[in-house]
């Protein structure tokens, strides 16, 4: 059945209380069971397993996705089975969108741990207390969910933003749960699929264990691009494309990740890719202003531009539009709004924002001081500066679904540089600070965003990222300290690459210095990317939606290599070729790529994470 929806007009044409009135009467189901005590339990259990894919994604490319459509899909398998043999009956679909909520926000509480978490221990070489770590990481998450109550109006209900991740939770549970039982087994059979062919494949590209299966005549390179190392080696004046991360990687992995990303934003993402790693890249490697090939090298110069890019455009986005603002502290000195709140008695009351984040503002200054040495003022500090992140977050996540919280660290980094020179772990923890809240806060509107699609009850997604919370800490935190097995030498190796705790433990290396030490190149780049910035969201505003290029896709470029950004598009053509050209809706190729995209990308995700973990223990503990 199709989700009721709002045109491309209505949006940029109804008041915000006309949408929330469509709304009301078009698509709310309020009397349907959604957060009961079997779609916690289960969101808790399969949010726990499946944040380790998350864990692993993070290990390798330093930044994390969602698993939000994997659970759902698990879920209802699970459930119709059961009733099938007469031991239970099957969820509702607000019941399974309840419990995506929870296991998305417990996929999403290991982003800490590969960044400033890591960094935080590379730097100081101590292992910080794994009770310590679990108190950080809660906190931290509680506060970013009590940012997010003032934003859903804007995000979610006035601009309908895409926030393609959670729409795809949407529909995945729309069409099972109002299809026939056999589509939806058909789905968690796609599911088991990708998951089986993406773990072949990754096991498969693993030298050492194959070898230790004595299958290595069955190997498949790390990157098919190794072939053609083996006869040539191309370079761009002078540096092979190898050493500016222009790969193609054998894992299947990130072409599956850019199938959850639309055109736009992956074709954004590949132009600053092109233009970052083969035009930027080699001409400063070759004047000398990188200091060599690898993408710690580059990623340290053009961070910097990427970060300005995303910053400007998002922070205009949202002060473009003024009366959003007024309207929503309006009521905090007894005025009333010109239009009606139509939706005050599910929405989540203003008073717990007033309240809570004072609260949790002080319990994350304490932690900080008692933990990691931050000053008091510093720690408090670094609170009013989340509101801003979470603007600038909530933006990349509604149009991409990934939430660029390195970028937005090294902003606070750049912050504390300043306000605490030559403090190197104060400016990585502050920095843990705005990046694990603004994640909790985006993390939330992503999984709000299926539940507005379906009719479900904000409060109850936001209980329930609370309860995710809770799940994904107790899972991945001793998952972590058994990889780190009490050794922080084995952090940011080979096996262990961490790219996002290199940034982070580099860039705080680099400003506790002093700003001196930016290159003016670099300097000059903040300032382009900060006017492209302005003018790409001018430019999107005035066409509404339609100008070709995304901010956030280009500024997130310099942030991930080559080979992902260029696997993310080709994921994205893949699907977008399919959806155009695939006709015969009976075919298995149209019922697997076009009906089931989503489906399809998130069992490919599934499979290669999880195997990739248990590799990556499998090569630092029994095969090392």
């Amino acid at each position: 059945m199709a989700i009721p929806e709002l045109t491309h007009e209505q949006i940029h044409s109804m008041t915000l209380e006309e949408k929330d009135r469509w709304w009301l009467k078009n698509v709310y189901k309020g009397d349907m069971p959604q957060l009961t005590l079997r779609s916690a339990l289960t969101g808790m259990l399969l949010g726990g397993v499946l944040c380790l894919t998350n864990l692993y994604v993070g290990i390798r490319t330093g930044w994390t996705l969602g698993v939000g459509i994997t659970s759902v899909i698990l879920s209802f398998a699970m459930f119709k089975a059961l009733a099938k043999i007469g031991l239970g009956h099957e969820m509702t679909v607000l019941e399974n969108n309840a419990m995506q909520s929870i296991a998305t926000s417990a996929g999403y509480m290991t982003g800490p741990l590969i960044s400033s978490v890591a960094a935080y221990m590379s730097v100081t070489g101590v292992v910080i207390p794994w009770q310590h770590t679990m108190i950080w990481l809660i906190v931290l998450g509680v506060l970013g969910v009590l940012f997010a109550f003032p934003l859903k109006k804007r995000f979610i209900n006035d601009e309908q933003m895409p926030f393609p991740e959670g729409y795809a939770a949407g529909v995945v549970m729309d069409n099972l749960h109002t299809g026939e039982g056999k589509e939806g087994m058909f789905k968690a059979k796609l599911l088991g699929a990708g998951a089986v062919i993406s773990a072949l494949v990754e096991t498969m590209g693993n030298e050492k264990v194959m070898g230790a299966m004595r299958l290595s005549f069955l190997s498949l390179p790390e990157h098919w691009d190794d072939i053609l190392y083996k006869w040539w080696t191309p370079s761009i004046m002078g540096t092979s494309l190898k050493d500016l991360t222009v790969q193609w990687d054998t894992s299947i992995v990130m072409v599956a990740t850019g199938g959850l990303m639309g055109p736009k934003a992956a074709a954004s993402l590949l132009i600053g890719a092109i233009v970052n790693y083969m035009i930027l890249a080699p001409y400063l490697i070759h004047a000398g202003v990188i200091p060599g090939g690898g993408f710690k090298n580059i990623t340290m110069w053009a961070l910097w531009g990427g970060v300005a890019l995303m910053t400007t455009s998002s922070v205009y986005s949202f002060l473009s539009k003024p009366k959003m603002i007024i309207d929503a502290f309006q009521g905090l000195f007894g005025k009333k709004n010109k239009g009606e709140d139509v939706l005050k008695d599910i929405e989540l009351p203003l008073w717990l924002f007033i309240v809570g984040i004072p609260v949790m503002g002080l319990l994350t200054a304490w932690a900080g001081h008692a933990f990691f040495g931050i000053q008091w003022w510093l720690g408090i500090i670094a609170v009013p500066m989340v509101f801003v992140f979470t603007l600038i977050a909530v933006n990349a996540t509604g149009l991409t679904s990934i939430t660029p919280i390195g970028a937005l660290g090294k902003l606070t980094q750049l912050t504390y540089s300043a306000m605490a020179p030559g403090n190197v772990t104060t400016n990585i923890m502050t920095a843990g600070i705005t990046g694990e809240v603004t994640s909790s806060a985006a993390n939330l509107l992503m999984d709000i965003k299926p539940g507005y699609m379906l009719g479900g009850k904000p409060r109850h997604q936001a209980v329930g990222h609370v309860l995710g919370i809770f799940a994904g800490a107790v899972v991945s935190i001793p998952v972590f300290y058994a990889i780190l097995n009490g050794n922080t030498g084995v952090l940011m190796t080979e096996k262990l690459p961490m790219p996002g705790a290199v940034v982070w433990k580099a860039v705080a290396m680099v400003l506790t210095k002093g700003l001196e030490f930016l290159h003016p190149t670099a300097r000059w780049a903040i300032l382009i990317g900060a006017i492209l910035g302005l003018l790409i969201e001018i430019a999107n505003q005035r066409t509404k939606g339609r100008f070709p290029i995304s901010a956030v896709g280009l500024g997130l470029a310099p942030i991930l290599r080559f080979g992902d950004a260029w696997a993310m598009a080709l994921g994205a053509l893949i699907f977008w070729v399919a959806g155009k050209y695939v006709t015969d809706k009976k075919s298995l190729t149209y019922r697997a790529l076009v009906d089931n995209q989503e489906t399809a990308c998130a069992g490919v995700i599934a499979g290669g994470s999880i195997i990739g973990l248990i590799l990556i223990i499998l090569e630092t503990t029994v095969l090392k």
